[in-house]
């Protein structure tokens, strides 16, 4: 039983579930390696400075969280004279539906990788399990080929976060999917947001545009 349920079980109304929703969630948050953080964010400033392609993987929850991140870093950053060249492998159905059909769904990104991403790359992949063999074909393939690899991890990381060269982990039990997303769309939104104003920063005096 994980902490979702104890929750449930304990809580007599929805109220009193919410609450200790929201302290489970900061709880986890409080876990979370600044230091993982940091180097995410560096990893992501470097690709802007070399041009190079921020390609985000996922599936269910977190296919919409790579939509997600590759827009706010893309598009949010509001970065026009150098872009984070970010884009997401989730977001062309007729792409995805085509390979999952002629080869099989663990290879949905493998074979797209194959066509976009260079060299030099970054490749983002999210995922709770971490276990996911259409990510872990990717980002195999993504070592193998000369990218950087990123996995963003929950319960206890999976295959994902020994198989990445780098990881942010965020330390929930297994099954635990809605803290563990919350917490993905929350690095999103921390990394973006810190972009966003540095890129503002760096423009205004010069620097980086």
């Amino acid at each position: 039983m994980n902490n979702l349920d104890h929750i449930f079980q304990s809580a007599d109304t929805s109220r009193d579930y919410a609450h200790e929703y929201l302290q489970y969630l900061s709880k986890v948050l409080k876990l979370v390696d600044r230091d993982e953080i940091t180097n995410f964010i560096d990893i992501m400033l470097d690709a802007r400075a070399r041009n190079a392609a921020i390609i985000f993987i996922g599936n269910g929850g977190s296919a919409a969280t790579a939509s997600h991140f590759a827009n706010d870093l893309a598009i949010g950053t509001r970065c026009e004279g150098q872009p984070f060249r970010a884009i997401s492998l989730t977001d062309n159905n007729a792409v995805m539906t085509a390979i999952a059909n002629d080869d099989g769904y663990e290879q949905v990104f493998l074979q797209q990788l194959k066509t976009v991403m260079l060299a030099g790359d970054i490749v983002v992949a999210i995922s709770a399990s971490g276990n996911s063999p259409n990510l872990l074909n990717a980002i195999q393939y993504a070592n193998d080929t000369g990218a950087t690899t990123i996995g963003l991890t929950a319960f206890d990381g999976g295959a994902l976060k020994n198989l990445a060269k780098h990881n942010v982990h965020i330390p929930t039990e297994t099954g635990e999917y809605g803290p563990a997303e919350d917490a993905h769309m929350i690095l999103d939104h921390l990394v973006s947001s810190y972009l966003m104003r540095l890129v503002k920063v760096q423009t205004e005096k010069g620097q980086g545009a």
